[in-house]
C-alpha cells in the first residue's frame, strides 16, 4: 500500500478529486493535515470526501455577493455575524462543509463572540452562499447540516434554496428578504461587475435595494 500526505496532492484550479470510504476520523485528520490557510474546500458526507480547487473567477464571485448580501443586511438595518468559509462539521450526521461565505441572521446573537464552532450546541448558519456547480455530496452535507438556505450561483444566475422538512426547495423568492427579487438583483449586478468593475456595481446594487425599500 502507497501511503501519501494530503499535501503531496496538487488540484488544478476548477477540479475537484471524490473519494470514497473515508472515515470521520480520517476526515479530522486530513483537515489537520492541510491546515486552516489553504485554497482548497472541502465537503464530506458519509463517507465521501470532495476536495475542490476553485478558479480565480470563482473567488472574485463570491466576494462580490458577499458584499451584496452586506447591502441588503445594512439598508434593512438587520444584524448579522459573518462567518465566511469556516469549517462547519458533526460526527453524528456524519457530515462537514466549508461554505465559500455564511451568515448568521436570525440566530446571530448567540454567535457574537464566537472563536469556535460547535454544531452540536451552535446553530448552523441561517445564509451560505456557494458558487459554481454544487455536488449531490455538498448538497446532501447541508441538507444534514440544516442551513436554512443556500444560495448557488452557477452560470450567470442565481439560485435559491429554502430547507423545507429536511430537504431543499429551489425558491424564487429569499425566506430572509422575501420582499426583494435578490435573485434577479443580484444576478443582473454580478454582471455589471465584469463590465463596469466591482465598486461601481456595488453602489449601483445599494441603490437599487433602496429603491426597492423605498
Amino acid at each position: 500500500m502507497v501511503t501519501l500526505q494530503f499535501k503531496q496532492i496538487s488540484i488544478p484550479p476548477g477540479q475537484r478529486v471524490l473519494l470514497q470510504n473515508i472515515s470521520w476520523g480520517e476526515f479530522e485528520g486530513i483537515l489537520s493535515e492541510l491546515g486552516e490557510h489553504r485554497a482548497i474546500r472541502l465537503s464530506y458526507y458519509q463517507g465521501i470526501l470532495e476536495l475542490r480547487m476553485p478558479l480565480p473567477e470563482h473567488e472574485v464571485n463570491k466576494e462580490i455577493i458577499g458584499d451584496m448580501v452586506k447591502i441588503l443586511l445594512e439598508e434593512l438595518e438587520i444584524d448579522r455575524e459573518c462567518f465566511g468559509s469556516t469549517t462547519f462539521k458533526r460526527e453524528d450526521m456524519p457530515a462537514g462543509i466549508e461554505p465559500d461565505n455564511c451568515f448568521y441572521i436570525k440566530n446571530y446573537r448567540v454567535m457574537i463572540g464566537k472563536k469556535r464552532i460547535d454544531l452540536r450546541v451552535d446553530p448552523p448558519p441561517d445564509l451560505a452562499i456557494e458558487v459554481d456547480l454544487i455536488s449531490k455530496t455538498q448538497l446532501a452535507a447541508y441538507e444534514a447540516l440544516g442551513v436554512s438556505e443556500l444560495w448557488r450561483y452557477e452560470n450567470e444566475q442565481l439560485h435559491i434554496n429554502v430547507l423545507q422538512e429536511g430537504k431543499y426547495i429551489e425558491s424564487s423568492m429569499s425566506s430572509i428578504f422575501p420582499n426583494i427579487p435578490v435573485r434577479e438583483g443580484i444576478s443582473q449586478f454580478l454582471k455589471a461587475s465584469s463590465i463596469e468593475g466591482t465598486s461601481a456595481a456595488l453602489r449601483g446594487f445599494r441603490k437599487w435595494v433602496t429603491e426597492m425599500i423605498n
